[in-house]
């Protein structure tokens, strides 16, 4: 059994149902509330929030968690689209892996990205939770459609790959997020890099047997059977029969015949 299994199996009805919902409607919470605040308030409270390594250092671990709560943005009409969107992906991802194992890679984001911050002190931005679950979602169901603003439709394996994009321009234009932004995705590698590696290698398999078997093939041209009267062969007609004779050579149908009087 592997070892994602053993774990469900013993640790599965600790397992929060439906954590992506949660994630985003505390995000949208913590919108509504810096909304509301004066603006000095409002940077306060986000300070609170975020993962602070000097600050978890001294005892105020809620960072550890909190931090994922902070807004990607803080327009309201596109924190209510992008919440209803991860909910959609949350549903769909549980429904393809259950809930142990969307809490587990969520878990494990937020362990990587702690250590980053901590040791490293690498930024760790809810963005990337957020784009790693969307890659999720779209390797899992690459030909699934969402309707670009409510109008187009376009397949989510197009909008992870537009995402993937625009984090990799990102770490064009400043290298030195490259290990942080490598750090923020991490638990989509270990869930699917394995996987997409033995799917890549299978492939070659494939590809190599196939160019054996092509080149194992007979140049074109070659026959099998010639007569030795008239030189006909197998590819001059395909209805010929041969047939050998006691010296050994062959003799199609017709020659035989002729030869026979028949």
């Amino acid at each position: 059994m592997p070892l994602i299994s053993r774990l469900e199996s013993k640790f599965g009805r600790f397992a929060i149902p439906g954590l992506v919902q949660i994630i985003a409607l505390f995000q949208l919470l913590v919108l509504f509330m810096v909304m509301f605040m004066k603006p000095e308030g409002a940077e306060a409270y986000l300070r609170f929030l975020e993962l602070n390594p000097a600050r978890v250092m001294h005892g105020e671990v809620w960072r550890l968690f909190t931090h994922v709560f902070i807004p990607g943005h803080f327009s309201l009409i596109w924190a209510l689209i992008g919440t209803l969107f991860m909910m959609w992906i949350g549903r769909g991802l549980e429904a393809a892996w259950g809930a142990f194992r969307v809490n587990l890679y969520i878990f494990g984001w937020m362990f990587a990205v702690t250590v980053g911050a901590l040791w490293f002190g690498w930024p760790a931005p809810g963005l990337f939770l957020y784009q790693t679950l969307l890659f999720a979602f779209a390797t899992l169901f690459p030909n699934e459609e969402i309707y670009f603003y409510f109008v187009l439709p376009i397949k989510m394996k197009w909008v992870a790959a537009l995402s993937a994009g625009m984090t990799a321009f990102l770490v064009m234009r400043d290298p030195s997020l490259f290990l942080p932004v490598l750090a923020g995705h991490l638990n989509f590698l270990i869930a699917f890099g394995p996987g997409f590696l033995s799917e890549r290698a299978r492939m070659a398999q494939v590809a190599s047997r196939r160019s054996k078997f092509e080149s194992a093939k007979l140049p074109e041209g070659t026959f099998f059977h010639q007569c030795s009267v008239c030189k006909k062969t197998d590819l001059d007609d395909s209805h010929l029969e041969f047939r050998v004779l006691d010296s050994g050579e062959e003799i199609c149908s017709v020659c035989r015949a002729k030869q026979t009087g028949g």
